[in-house]
């Protein structure tokens, strides 16, 4: 008989992760158990690990004997868990991406010698003209070496979803007789869809919550609602509801998961419980369900992510007021969007600093006459520690289809600035054949 302790590569560690019953003092459901399936414990640390090891496993002797590289757009799990196979096989990999917002995930890929190449940060203004977009830049680099690369593709191959549908979900079935709800992050969608899917054959009646971050905020390793666009895998209609979590609303859960029930998890798996919590707490019937969500990686890799949001976690002062406090109702009363005629008559009378806060890139190659750029990562840190503008001059504040930028403006109006957001953003005045400026 083996000896299901001794393995002879770590890949055979990849999978069968255990459930955990949260008791109600952490879910607050009573009618309603729920588990949390520890996906931290594969051998590379995340729910990612999975689709890393399906989406090479089958390509790993043709992709050596050809000496390609293996080619990833990935900020952070995914990328880990390709760099640890590949790396044991030899196989060089390069990530091409714009979404590493976390210091200890650069420095984790960094220190495991992964190929990183950031391109300019990207708005959460989704902008699908972006040229600096890395998937248009992994389309390119194929077409120019199609022998050199082999594309794992984690955002469009269907390999992700098989993953979580022949691994995840069949795990979960062998555990429990029958799941009544499942709650997922909704990144690159795989393992939300890939289980669910599994789960259905079962229970034809399965409620599936997408969690998605609030719009201007940001969850490490999920989308905005408005960002779904981007991801192939997406299927809308396969989820009852796709819910909104704040960042802050994620860390709290995630603390609550930490000091009440010793799961190590980080940001997104707080964000799951969160999303899980809003959708049945008012709506349980006496109708015993149950629920299943992942815990998809450790906190340990968020500690400067949650410092930034939650300082006073570590006795330091709390943070000022910013784009994840603002309700949607505070920035209908602070926020001030304006036309472009608006804004024409205002660059012409009152000649306010205008800033554009897209890529570099898609800056040079149209932008309002006058306008500066700060892009929006360096944008965003500004507002958040200082001061971008002198509050007896007036901005008004550009991105690509003015959600993000109105969200900049409300804070800012709320501050004592005299900040404007330009109505649909850059695609508005590009509509109306307005003057563009280039610097290419």
């Amino acid at each position: 008989m083996k000896n299901l302790t001794t393995h002879n590569d770590v890949s055979e560690l990849v999978g069968n992760t255990p459930l955990v019953k949260l008791d109600k003092k952490v879910t607050g459901l009573e009618n309603t158990e729920v588990y949390v399936k520890l996906e931290y414990l594969n051998p590379f640390g995340s729910i990612k690990d999975r689709i890393a090891w399906n989406l090479l496993k089958d390509d790993i002797e043709n992709i050596k004997q050809n000496e390609r590289t293996v080619l990833e757009s990935s900020s952070g799990n995914t990328a880990k868990a390709i760099q640890a196979l590949t790396s044991k096989e030899n196989i060089d990999f390069k990530t091409v991406t714009n979404r590493i917002k976390v210091d200890e995930v650069k420095d984790i890929l960094i220190t495991l010698g992964t190929n990183i190449e950031e391109l300019p940060g990207k708005s959460e203004c989704p902008d699908p003209s972006n040229p600096d977009d890395p998937l248009t830049k992994l389309d390119e680099m194929e077409e120019q070496n199609p022998d050199k690369y082999f594309r794992t593709g984690q955002y469009t191959d269907e390999a992700n979803t098989e993953a979580h549908y022949e691994g995840t979900g069949k795990e979960i079935l062998n555990d429990l007789e029958n799941v009544d709800v499942l709650a997922g992050g909704l990144g690159t969608t795989g393992s939300t869809k890939g289980t669910a899917k599994r789960l259905q054959q079962e229970n034809s009646e399965l409620d599936v919550f997408g969690v998605v971050s609030a719009p201007g905020d940001y969850i490490p390793g999920i989308r905005t609602s408005k960002e779904m666009w981007e991801v192939g895998l997406y299927q809308k209609e396969l989820y009852n509801e796709v819910i909104e979590v704040e960042s802050t609303e994620a860390i709290d859960e995630m603390l609550n998961l930490i000091r009440n029930a010793g799961i190590m998890a980080g940001p997104t798996t707080g964000a799951n419980l969160k999303a899980l919590k809003k959708q049945l707490k008012n709506q349980e019937t006496e109708e015993k369900k149950t629920a299943v969500i992942f815990a998809c990686d450790r906190f340990e890799h968020y500690i400067s992510y949650i410092k930034e949001r939650k300082p006073e976690i570590y006795g330091k002062k709390k943070r000022n007021k910013y784009l994840s406090d603002l309700s949607q109702q505070e920035v209908e009363e602070h926020s001030t969007a304006i036309s472009v005629e608006t804004a024409e008559k205002k660059i012409e009378e009152e000649n306010p600093i205008v800033i554009d806060t897209r890529s570099p890139t898609a800056f040079k190659i149209g932008h309002i006459p006058g306008s500066v750029n700060i892009p929006e990562d360096q944008f965003d840190q500004i507002v958040r520690h200082g001061t971008p503008f002198c509050k007896d001059k007036e901005a008004i504040l550009v991105c690509p289809i003015g959600e993000k930028s109105l969200k900049y403006s409300a804070l800012l109006q709320e501050r004592g600035h005299k900040a404007y957001s330009l109505e649909k953003g850059i695609n508005s005045w590009k509509n109306l054949d307005k003057q563009l400026e280039k610097n290419i």
